[in-house]
């Protein structure tokens, strides 16, 4: 069970690692949400497919750090964190599952983008790994429903903030610039993948 536990005003601690979890996870949120719909008609938006799931990387990064800072502070003692305490136990056992399958289904798109469906292997991996981020994923988002919108405005107000917010607000930006500027490269990259309906289009004209 989680403690109401708050910092004094203006000290980040626990709050400020609460927050940029919560940011980042909106962000997470709204672009998988626009990454799935990519998916129904996945024939004729494949670049936007790719350039979501390249965009995902850095946030998704992110976020994994966050959550491994606070289990790590936990687990060494810090004193905020032990206080605040930890998810319930089915959520600290679902979250190996969903860092897992994110980088299953984000490293095999990596190199289906690379090689094409000639990696049959990263193929099969990234369905499989999608389909066991889609179950854990919802889950894990049910569970923090009700706590991340808070969160994730918390920083974006105009009342006090706490220490650290420029930072936390800063590590955000950088994270969906940097996955602008890599998902951009990936849908300008002429792989096998990414521009195929394209050519096969172009050659059944051809012919």
């Amino acid at each position: 069970m989680i403690s109401p536990y708050r910092p004094p005003v203006g000290e980040a601690g626990v709050e400020g690692n609460e927050r940029l979890t919560g940011a980042v996870a909106a962000v997470l949120f709204v672009l998988l949400a626009i990454e799935g719909v990519t998916i129904i008609t996945l024939d004729q938006t494949m670049p936007w497919h790719v350039f979501i799931g390249v965009l995902l990387i850095p946030p998704a990064l992110l976020k994994v750090v966050s959550t491994s800072y606070r289990m790590i502070r936990y687990y060494t003692g810090g004193a905020a964190y032990v206080e605040r305490g930890v998810p319930a136990t089915y959520l600290r056992l679902l979250g190996p599952v969903v860092v897992l399958a994110t980088i299953g289904v984000l490293g095999s798109g990596v190199v289906l983008l690379a090689f094409g469906e000639s990696a049959r292997w990263a193929r099969d991996l990234h369905q499989a790994s999608f389909i066991v981020f889609l179950f854990s994923t919802a889950v894990h988002v049910l569970a923090h429903l009700r706590e991340t919108p808070r969160l994730a405005r918390a920083d974006y107000r105009r009342a006090p903030r706490l220490k650290g917010a420029p930072a936390r607000r800063f590590l955000v930006v950088v994270a969906l610039l940097g996955g602008v500027a890599a998902g951009s490269i990936a849908v300008a990259y002429d792989g096998a993948w990414v521009h195929r309906q394209h050519r096969d289009r172009g050659g059944r004209n051809d012919g």
